[in-house]
């Protein structure tokens, strides 16, 4: 089939986009093509990647005209299946289907849930419209040929109005991080890491004041790799004390982050306790045990039956900094049990969470198109 990914928020790189579907789409015989914003016409591993140029600044500039853009060059394009990414297209998926498309919804995020605790809506709004986005969701779906959920819980939601919803899970390819796994080697200072977004809400400062207890007691440094959101963040974490035990790196590639696992005697996962993480399946998580490497992860009910099960780490209460402290304290003391905890961790990922066996759900949702 002639298929097309659309997004108008994501990069041309994106790891679930392009390097994990459209990448699979493509080994499994399609004509893969991929609408970003801002990128230029190039090819990439077979698939097509097609640029839209747009000076769009903020999100609600970026829904009126990014939107229009990726549009018109899904109409050029006049692929079989357009599969999108951002509920900001939703509106360009109906037009699509009005014109005998068959379309794809992927569900990366519970975004009525995420309007909750977004920053940028005010507290007065958010109720109201997390219930009227929720209601455009159903009335959408119901429209589309398929859903593809990231988690369970949100295929759930979207089982009761399409009844071709799949969970296709953010898993770890598995042979990226295998390296790292085997070539790991004993280091001489103590490392925890945290890669990812980093927000107030996703731990920084607990993981910051966690590194300042441990370091009272041993000498260890915290690896710190992503974006500071807002960016005044950044400030802010740089005047508690426990920062200058921290080593910020900034933004990585995938390169990057392979190198620094190899790093790692731990790796961080400590979202609060907000609802719609409770339920989410974070895929950091999953590439630090794809790596050999320990987690440490808050202690949710989804988390601590994957964790546990698999004695992969220690899950901790993400907002009691002392429990934190604790736990990475007792890795470094235990050397033997955290190579176990890291071994255990990447023997679950070669037999359930990896993207190989999440890849043929998707090929079998399109083979049902």
């Amino acid at each position: 089939m002639r298929v097309c990914h659309l997004t108008s928020v994501h990069s041309a790189n994106d790891t679930r986009i392009f390097i994990k579907e459209c990448q699979s789409l493509k080994k499994a015989g399609h004509e893969v093509f991929y609408v970003v914003p801002n990128m230029k016409d190039t090819v990439v591993s077979g698939v097509k990647i097609i640029g839209v140029q747009s000076d769009a600044k903020g999100q609600i500039e970026r829904m009126r005209k990014t939107t229009k853009l990726v549009l018109s060059k899904a109409i050029e394009i006049n692929a079989d299946v357009y599969h999108f990414h951002d509920p900001e297209l939703i509106p360009i998926g109906l037009k699509l289907k009005k014109q005998g498309k068959k379309v794809i919804y992927d569900v990366h995020e519970d975004v009525p849930e995420q309007i909750l605790s977004k920053q940028w809506v005010p507290k007065p709004l958010r109720k109201s419209l997390s219930t009227l986005v929720r209601r455009y969701e159903r009335f959408a779906s119901r429209r589309f040929d398929g859903i593809s959920a990231a988690t369970p819980y949100i295929a759930e939601r979207f089982k009761t109005h399409n009844e071709n919803t799949i969970t296709i899970h953010n898993y770890p390819l598995l042979d990226e991080l295998a390296s790292n796994y085997n070539d790991r080697v004993a280091k001489t200072k103590n490392t925890a890491v945290y890669i990812g977004g980093i927000y107030v809400l996703r731990g920084i400062n607990e993981m910051v004041k966690a590194m300042e207890k441990v370091n009272e007691e041993m000498p260890a440094t915290f690896v710190l790799a992503g974006s500071f959101a807002p960016p005044s963040l950044e400030q802010e974490v740089q005047s508690l004390p426990g920062f200058k035990f921290t080593d910020f790196r900034g933004f990585l590639n995938r390169d990057g982050i392979k190198e620094l696992l190899t790093e790692a005697d731990m790796g961080l996962v400590l979202l609060h306790p907000e609802p719609r993480f409770v339920v989410s399946l974070p895929i950091k998580m999953f590439e630090y045990m794809s790596a050999g490497v320990p987690v440490i992860a808050s202690n949710f009910p989804l988390w601590k039956d994957i964790v546990q099960e698999n004695q992969c780490g220690i899950c901790v209460d993400p907002l009691n900094v002392q429990e934190i402290a604790d736990a990475m304290k007792w890795i470094l003391n235990h050397p033997e049990e955290a190579k176990l905890m890291g071994e255990n961790g990447r023997k679950a990922v070669e037999t359930v969470f990896n993207w190989e066996t999440e890849s043929q759900k998707l090929e079998e949702l399109y083979n049902r198109l």
